[in-house]
């Protein structure tokens, strides 16, 4: 999953702990929930859902996993062209803007699939891709509103809600979107119009999106500091990558920000593709609705109750005494899906339950990832700007490893890449043992919980 990233604007400081002026806006239940999902709902469109999308209409696994792996390069890399949105018009104006432009891209993308043969895929692959460029600008400026907007207080009021929210859109993708791709499949006998039809609901969504944020979306202030001029945005740009590798201990803690989550980028792209791949490929044969259903429901349950636990764990013992239980946690999956591939179970609910112990495991560890790299990478001058390089160098292992997962499983099949994939672990707990601690760890409460 890729986080919520703030722009970078002047001293990036300014993100989550600057006071914020006084500015009337609505009520925060009425923006911030709808703008979180939009964005969760794009990031999922463009990656993971792509990528059963890509397997459901022919194409291999090498291929499916590769592509909708490069389509995440917006996403990773958005803090370089964030600065540039503090030139022009209002925050408000970009997150509005972004979502009608998505809303004809993704309807673009729908009407291409019905392209005969093969062609449908040039288009579509083109479009997706304006798609994630454009959903990654639509988070610059939503998370921008946020804390312009808001006071420290209130941001860490509604941080929950946030969260919540993004993953809401998230788990609607690969849950009910899925579900109802295999219902649309069995009733009209064509995958490209199933996704067509899953498009077009994405598309109106985000048309809907368009038309409530222009309503209710605060503009969002100017960020203190922010740049006056492009020579203003590309200098404090430059100073804040110059001062990041100066940091202490830096190359053991981009080691951790990019390996932590190693084998899991590997799994991440394979998993849905082998648990929907037939018994004759050594798949587990599930339907679209069976594996929709299992994530909608199992999956997202486990995935929240993860998270929560991995943040309460964190806040009982500190970071630095439960990091490598955290990174264990985390390469739990790698561990359920060498079982899933090695039994080849029938039974759903087996392979349900299996799947809530791989999510569940997976939120727990996540919470270890993002906490480090907020407290122990991110302070300093430039705080924002320094907790963005760190999830993007997150997003470029996952972006790597996914769009090489694909030839690895077809080279050696589905046992042995799993096989592979909890061997790929050893680099996550490497780095996790190596993690430098040089600020106080302020997780752990003093307080009961």
């Amino acid at each position: 999953m890729a986080p919520p990233t703030m722009s970078i604007a002047g001293d990036a400081n300014t993100a989550v702990d600057t006071d914020v002026p006084p500015t009337p806006y609505k009520n925060p239940f009425l923006w911030v929930p709808s703008s979180y999902l939009a964005m969760g709902l794009i990031y999922v469109t463009v990656g993971s859902v792509a990528n059963i999308m890509f397997k459901n209409m022919g194409m291999e696994n090498d291929k499916a996993a590769f592509f909708s792996s490069l389509l995440g390069f917006p996403y990773t890399f958005k803090f370089v062209w964030a600065p540039l949105l503090e030139l022009y018009k209002t925050k408000k104006f970009f997150v509005v803007l972004m979502q009608f432009a998505i809303a004809a891209a993704a309807a673009g993308v729908a009407f291409s699939l019905k392209l005969p043969g093969v062609s449908w895929f040039g288009p579509v692959l083109v479009l997706l891709a304006v798609v994630g460029l454009l959903g990654a600008t639509q988070d610059i400026g939503s998370d921008g509103v946020y804390v312009t907007t808001l006071t420290p207080k209130d941001q860490a009021k509604y941080l929950g809600f946030q969260s919540m929210c993004w993953n809401a859109g998230f788990l609607l993708a690969q849950g009910p979107f899925v579900t109802l791709s295999g219902k649309l499949h069995d009733s009209t006998g064509s995958w490209g119009t199933a996704w067509m039809i899953i498009m077009l609901a994405i598309a109106g969504l985000m048309f809907l999106s368009g038309i409530y944020h222009g309503r209710v979306l605060p503009p969002g202030a100017v960020a203190k500091d922010a740049p006056k001029s492009m020579g203003d945005a590309m200098a404090t740009f430059g100073r804040a990558f110059s001062t990041f590798f100066r940091k202490k201990g830096i190359g053991r803690m981009i080691a951790f920000a990019f390996f932590y989550r190693f084998g899991y980028g590997l799994l991440d792209k394979m998993g849905p593709l082998f648990m929907i791949d037939s018994r004759a490929n050594h798949g587990l044969g599930l339907s679209n609705q069976t594996l929709g259903n299992i994530y909608g429901t199992f999956g997202s349950g486990a995935f929240i109750v993860g998270s929560l636990l991995g943040g309460w764990i964190v806040s009982r013992a500190g970071l630095r005494r439960t990091l490598l239980i955290l990174c264990l946690c985390l390469n739990v999956p790698n561990v359920t899906f060498l079982i899933l591939s090695q039994t080849l179970p029938t039974n759903t609910t087996t392979i349900a339950l299996i799947v809530t112990v791989e999510k569940l495991g997976w939120g727990i560890g996540a919470v270890g990832h993002m906490i480090y790299m907020m407290q122990q990478i991110a302070p300093g001058d430039y705080k924002t700007a320094h907790y963005t390089f760190a999830t993007a160098l997150m997003g470029a292992c996952m972006m790597i490893t996914g769009a090489v997962s694909g030839y690895v499983q077809k080279a050696v099949g589905y046992q042995w890449f799993f096989i592979i994939v909890l061997i790929a672990a050893t680099p996550s707990i490497l780095a996790t043992l190596l993690a430098p601690f040089h600020h106080p760890d302020v997780t752990r409460s003093k307080a009961p919980a």
